[in-house]
């Protein structure tokens, strides 16, 4: 998996997604433990859906949210989450490789059976291949629980390749450099 992918597929949604500031008094809520399948949709980006499988824990859900912090923290220089009458939103401006991103998500779900995160984003100085406007939806769907051999953390992404979070920091650095 090349540098793009994983920044498109993987660190991207979740920098512009998850809540990262250790200041924020709201929280989102962890996923109900278990498998949880996650179908990322880029609309007008033909062949360019992903759907990957994640097996977790509340546990490994703020592992995540913890690995990704420090990251977003030192690119984003806003992030803002708030509780609303149907879910949360997130706005955050984001910088990264000398491209500065502008994202609004919108969270909804029970996070115990499904959840959805709808994020529209404006790029300056996009990076090749990246479109100065994107939109991207990841919905995500209680399976049941993980499979067996599997621990909480496992990722099955396009492709078959398997990871766990707990490799978090070897796709941190992928992210290129300013």
């Amino acid at each position: 998996m090349n540098r793009a992918t994983v920044l498109r597929y993987w660190l991207l949604p979740l920098m512009f997604a998850v809540p990262a500031t250790a200041a924020q008094a709201i929280d989102l809520p962890t996923r109900k433990p278990g498998l949880w399948e996650l179908k990322m949709q880029r609309p007008g980006s033909a062949g360019d859906d992903v759907s990957m499988q994640h097996c977790t824990d509340e546990t490994t859900d703020k592992k995540m949210t913890a690995a990704v912090q420090p990251m977003a923290t030192e690119s984003c220089s806003k992030q803002d989450l708030q509780k609303t009458a149907t879910g949360y939103t997130n706005d955050t401006v984001c910088k990264i490789a000398g491209m500065t991103t502008t994202s609004h998500a919108e969270i909804t779900g029970d996070f115990n059976s499904a959840y959805t995160v709808k994020v529209t984003s404006q790029n300056e100085n996009p990076l090749p291949g990246v479109p100065k406007t994107t939109s991207m939806t990841l919905d995500g769907k209680w399976l049941g629980p993980c499979k067996d051999g599997q621990k909480p953390g496992d990722i099955v992404m396009p492709g078959g390749i398997k990871m766990n979070i707990a490799d978090m920091e070897k796709l941190k650095a992928l992210v290129p450099k300013k």
